[in-house]
């Protein structure tokens, strides 16, 4: 799918309000919040529910799961509310998609058989209900290492014309994610440790940065037409 305006930005692993009003007042189209118990950006479904009564219409909320319980997903679903699933595990599409709702699928870039363009293209294929694809660094843990990855292994997925809604991740940040938007053109972008002063900690300025970054990268896209 082309970009064909402009790249929506998703700030994940918010864990306190006063980033939540960061990441919208900077321009955010989505916030992210983590149910992965071994990250320390993880939230209770309660103390979820209090952050998602602070953002405001038309920025969507969006709820990550790594493998979990399908009573955890749904008490998410059931207490906060989320726009949006992200399953960032090893979920497959039945698992993904039994709960109904709109999601999105992350894929770890490099992982085994997720190690050539053609192998990713192939995976992802399978998950052709998704909202989106999301598309990470492996690393040894679940998203948050702030590591990239190479972006041609993405031209498989780029060149299918079946394609969902491209969302680039991994290693973002205000320095890097205007080269990277030029270059992938995704759907969107989604940081967080590259707006972070600790893990769980945001920066108001590293994410109004970040957001400028992407904007300007878009600004340089259409004038390049």
């Amino acid at each position: 799918m082309k970009n064909a305006m402009r790249t929506r930005i998703k700030i994940c692993g918010l864990t306190r309000e006063e980033d939540v009003d960061a990441a919208v007042a900077a321009g955010a189209d989505a916030i992210g919040l983590v149910f992965y118990p071994k990250s320390k950006r993880c939230l209770t479904p309660t103390r979820a529910a209090q952050l998602r009564r602070t953002v405001p219409a038309f920025v969507d909320v969006v709820a990550l799961f790594v493998n979990a319980e399908q009573q955890q997903v749904q008490a998410v679903l059931d207490e906060v509310g989320p726009d949006l699933l992200q399953f960032h595990g090893d979920e497959s599409p039945l698992e993904c998609a039994r709960y109904a709702h709109r999601y999105l699928r992350a894929f770890r870039v490099g992982a085994p058989g997720l190690d050539s363009a053609e192998s990713l293209a192939s995976t992802c294929r399978a998950y052709g209900e998704a909202a989106g694809w999301l598309f990470d660094s492996y690393s040894a843990g679940y998203g948050g290492s702030g590591h990239g990855f190479d972006y041609g292994l993405l031209d498989e997925v780029r060149a299918d014309a079946m394609s969902r809604p491209l969302i680039l991740s991994g290693g973002l940040n205000a320095e890097n994610v205007g080269s990277a938007v030029q270059f992938v053109r995704p759907w969107a972008v989604d940081v967080s440790s590259g707006v972070e002063i600790e893990q769980g900690i945001k920066s108001s300025d590293r994410i109004s940065f970040f957001v400028a970054a992407a904007h300007d990268a878009d600004a340089k896209l259409k004038g390049n037409k």
